[in-house]
């Protein structure tokens, strides 16, 4: 099991996971009063909860967790359980006498991998937050459990992937951090260097997607997405959240070829705690290349599973 810790002060990370099903959720937590958030949608295939109101002119300010999950549609119910954890902490949107937790999330689809029957529920939900602290796994836990990429060609050519982590903190005190569940269609790319991807009839010897999508291939297959959370101590605006985000994907186009294709929904949330005063450009470009770091990270990390070669498994 590969570790990671997050440097960006206030947040907490948890993981839940099946991994015989395998599929999982991962949650981010805010600090207690909450995290201006925003998010960017790419491609034509998303599952969302609760993010129009993220949008500038709605009334909710703060969030207090993101969750990212497998189980396509289905996993949207562990937010309910993060839900449920929260209120019994007492954190939430001030509703009368009572207060309602603002949880966001996003889904990936990984049912063609393990069990198609096994998706997040409330209690996976419950768990993952239980266990959120500043240590979480990487790899093949969380909503990276079941995440695949290379799947142009047919799953039966696809590659293990999983989630990854990546920081950078400058000398101001200015922290950003974002983690990633890579469940693409394309192949993961260090520069020109292929890390996972499509593999050839042998198992081993991995093809380019990106080169037979020059060549005119016309399959498109679907099972994709890529989802993750960009957390910073910026001081920022919903609005300045979303610009992060969209900025952030360039990280996933430098990192994953094809990207944002008509069967992803890719979907990158940030959210901002607002201790740091600084430029939305410095945490936009700091955002781009974690996003890129950690989609490396999330296939050095992977292990093989349900079938599926990892990079560690055919990269000696």
């Amino acid at each position: 099991m590969d570790i990671r810790t997050t440097h960006v002060p206030g947040f907490k990370i948890g993981t839940a996971e099946d991994r015989e099903g395998l599929t999982g959720v991962t949650v981010f937590l805010a600090p207690e009063d909450g995290a201006a958030a925003g998010l960017d949608v790419r491609g034509c295939a998303p599952g969302t909860r609760e993010t129009d109101l993220l949008s500038p002119e709605k009334t909710v300010q703060k969030i207090h967790a993101v969750v990212l999950s497998g189980g396509s549609a289905f996993g949207l119910e562990a937010d309910s359980g993060v839900m449920r954890y929260l209120a019994e902490q007492g954190i939430g949107f001030p509703v009368g006498d009572s207060a309602v937790p603002i949880v966001c999330g996003a889904v990936l689809f990984d049912l063609s991998i393990g069990d198609p029957h096994a998706f997040p529920d409330l209690e996976m939900g419950i768990k993952a937050a239980s266990a959120a602290g500043t240590d979480f796994p990487v790899g093949c836990y969380g909503a990276g459990t079941g995440a695949s990429v290379g799947k142009l060609t047919g799953f039966e050519h696809a590659m293990k992937s999983g989630a990854g982590y990546a920081e950078i903190i400058l000398p101001d005190g200015l922290a950003v951090g974002t983690y990633m569940a890579v469940n693409a269609c394309g192949e993961i790319y260090d520069q020109d260097k292929i890390l996972a991807g499509a593999l050839a009839d042998d198992d081993r010897t991995i093809i380019s997607s990106h080169r037979l999508m020059l060549e005119g291939y016309e399959r498109n297959m679907g099972g994709n997405t890529s989802i993750g959370c960009i957390i910073t101590n910026a001081d920022l605006t919903k609005t300045e959240c979303r610009m992060v985000s969209t900025m952030a994907h360039d990280g996933l186009a430098r990192s994953i070829r094809p990207v944002h294709t008509s069967m992803d929904g890719d979907t990158l949330f940030t959210m901002a705690s607002g201790e740091v005063k600084t430029t939305i450009d410095t945490v936009g470009y700091l955002a781009e290349e974690a996003v890129r770091l950690a989609v490396l990270d999330a296939a050095a990390s992977a292990e093989g599973m349900g079938g599926r070669p990892a990079y560690r498994d055919i990269i000696k």
